[in-house]
């Protein structure tokens, strides 16, 4: 699975933290099903964003992107996404682009021209099938800009030729740097090699970069990616998530303000290729349906990991503990094209029902029924915490008043009590065994 990773040139914005969820739990599921996945996602280290950056802040475009790269890789851990097996850096491929671009330009498909060399499109099979248009009607209101020496307006740059104050490497046409679409298909060409099995990405890529991807292995005679998977838009009050509408909310920002696994839940409850709203609204919802989670775990204390039956479950041999046809159906959902809301209505449905068998007395059943959906969560990467805090001598005190005074059935003392607890900043729930406390999400 070859992933397009970031620019890093700025902080990541929720639309980042979108793609890194959808194609980290395509990962999980996959090896939850038994498959082991070779996972790709690439840095892009070189670009005209970086370099203008850097031209402002007076320093190299190198220290450019290795600060932006890990504030991207602090965002992706404290959204929990697993490293990808392989990240390989644009600046790090350059020989093989070049060598790859002679290819091209050897087999008559691109051309050189005094700032740079292009692909020709009109002579590349079938260019346009991902973005599902002729090249006729590609062409359709497209232009070459005064001053290009493009001989169609689609064609694109596979290697730019040098200008002042940029970095450069070598090449047979001079100095300069690759273009953008060359570096993903010499990355995941030469790491994965001819007819991997999943290409993806932002829908945004689809056209044009995927497709000049795509029309570069094409020209060459060499088989690509074999599916193609794409998320859809982050909309901010019914409009695409962008700098330019004066919407954009960074990820970093984000994470401060809230628990990351919400931010999870939210982009699981849409389907992938389905735009999501990203509110204060759905960001809520989502931490309220996350606290249903926790508090089953922290129910039948199941801790604060992954359930250990996930690998049983994975090699396909249910153990006793867990519902079997809870699994199978988790699965219909996730194999039909990664269903993920369907399959949360499974998880949300197990959840009900095992409390509605603890509190009918049945705990054996809600035990299995709430280790299952432990083990659902965990194969969609969503960590459910069910440790108790220690609640200092203060809370300890107020909720032995709480339980007395709910003992005697002097329950607005009850109300008051759980008010200061509140206060304290302590979530309070009521149990059959009495008065339990956690800690909102960001709480001290």
């Amino acid at each position: 699975m070859y992933v397009c990773g970031p620019t890093v040139y700025d902080v990541p914005h929720i639309g980042h933290g979108r793609f890194a969820l959808v194609f980290d739990v395509l990962r999980r599921y996959l090896e939850f099903s038994g498959y082991e996945v070779d996972h790709v996602s690439n840095i892009t280290d070189i670009d005209d964003k970086i370099i203008r950056r850097s031209n402002d802040e007076a320093c190299s475009a190198s220290a450019i992107a290795s600060r932006y790269e890990t504030v991207w890789w602090d965002a992706m851990d404290a959204l929990g996404v697993l490293r990808p097996t392989a990240v390989p850096h644009a600046t790090e491929f350059v020989e093989q682009m070049v060598g790859m671009i002679e290819e091209l330009v050897q087999a008559g498909v691109a051309y050189e021209t005094s700032d740079g060399v292009y692909l020709a499109v009109d002579k590349v099979p079938g260019y346009g099938l991902l973005a599902h248009q002729s090249l006729d009607s590609l062409r359709s209101g497209a232009r070459v800009e005064p001053g290009e020496e493009k001989r169609s307006p689609l064609d694109f740059v596979l290697w730019k030729k040098a200008k002042p104050g940029e970095p450069t490497w070598p090449s047979p046409w001079g100095e300069g740097r690759p273009g953008w679409h060359t570096e993903c298909v010499v990355m995941s060409l030469g790491l994965l090699g001819e007819g991997f099995d999943i290409h993806g990405g932002a829908v945004d890529l689809v056209f044009p970069h995927h497709e000049n991807e795509r029309a570069q292995a094409v020209a060459l005679g060499r088989s690509f990616a074999t599916h193609w998977v794409h998320n859809g838009w982050v909309m901010m009050g019914g409009e695409k998530m962008s700098k330019s509408l004066g919407n954009f909310t960074s990820l970093t920002d984000m994470l401060e303000r809230t628990d990351a696994r919400a931010y999870r839940l939210l982009v699981l409850r849409s389907h992938y290729r389905s735009p999501i709203e990203v509110t204060p609204q759905t960001v809520a919802d989502a931490e309220e349906g996350l606290a249903r989670l926790d508090a089953l775990a922290r129910r039948f204390a199941l801790g604060s990991h992954p359930d250990p039956s996930v690998p049983a479950v994975r090699a396909g041999a249910v153990e006793a503990g867990i519902d079997a046809g809870a699994v199978e159906r988790f699965r219909v959902r996730m194999d039909d094209d990664l269903d993920t809301p369907g399959a949360l209505a499974e998880i949300f449905d197990l959840l009900r029902q095992a409390n509605s068998a603890a509190d009918a007395g049945d705990e054996e059943t809600g035990y299995r029924l709430a280790r299952t959906v432990a083990a659902l969560c965990a194969a969609l990467g969503l960590d459910l915490h069910g440790d108790q805090e220690m609640a200092d001598d203060r809370a300890q005190a107020l909720v032995a008043k709480r339980d007395a005074a709910r003992a005697a059935r002097r329950f607005d003392e009850a109300d008051e009590l759980r008010r200061e607890l509140e206060v304290l900043g302590w979530i309070v729930e009521d149990t059959p065994g009495g008065t339990r406390l956690h800690r909102r999400s960001g709480s001290g």
